[in-house]
């Protein structure tokens, strides 16, 4: 209901001066990566923690206000980073990286609250950047049923397809399997292609 009222008022008064913008997509994607480099490049700080242990991030975290600037153009934006969404979440595959039994067991329960937390805020997006793993199988379940909850909503999306470092990145599979929208590659964790991917934010920032 609030994001109606944000596009209702949006519309009669003109785009409001900051909009808010989700990170969304599977664990381990480099949501928070993104999100860090973000504010390295135009805050100085980073957001949150990273892990190669699944769901590090397993509580909605955000940043009130991101100036970026593009070819003398400026862009401000609430970033809200969000825990990975899986359609599965079993302690035991936590055990795999060390964990104890009450650890895993403790991680995989806010996973699962940070999953539905995620899902929730999705009412308050003006725009939504999916981030997915470009060296992964684009036809996941999970990659599916996040594009498919987005296009349900009529939210605006920006593909970006992360860690086109690793050999096996491939941009051009994501667009093959989301064709109906833009998509950048990157490499959050190296800061590669930064500069697309702002330009793109921009583009995305004029469909709200």
């Amino acid at each position: 209901m609030l994001g109606f009222f944000k596009r209702l008022f949006g519309g009669l008064f003109g785009k409001s001066e900051s909009i808010s913008i989700g990170f969304y997509g599977p664990p381990n994607a480099g949501k928070t990566s993104l999100a860090n480099q973000i504010c390295k490049d135009w805050t100085g700080e980073d957001l949150g923690d990273v892990s190669k242990v699944p769901h590090e991030t397993r509580h909605v975290q955000f940043k009130e206000k991101v100036d970026i600037e593009y070819k003398g153009k400026k862009l401000t934006f609430k970033m809200v980073d969000t825990p990975g969404i899986a359609t599965r979440i079993d302690y035991e595959d936590f055990l795999k990286h060390g964990m104890k039994k009450k650890d895993a067991k403790k991680r995989a329960k806010e996973a699962t609250q940070g999953i539905i937390e995620s899902i929730k805020w999705l009412e308050d997006m003006d725009a939504v950047v999916v981030v997915l793993d470009a060296s992964a199988n684009p036809y996941s379940q999970v990659n599916v049923t996040i594009m498919g909850n987005l296009v349900a909503r009529k939210i605006p999306v920006l593909l970006v397809g992360n860690k086109i470092d690793l050999k096996k990145a491939s941009v051009k599979k994501l667009t093959s399997a989301f064709p109906e929208y833009d998509a950048v590659g990157i490499s959050a964790k190296e800061g590669t292609n930064m500069e697309d991917f702002y330009a793109a934010l921009f583009k995305l920032s004029k469909k709200v």
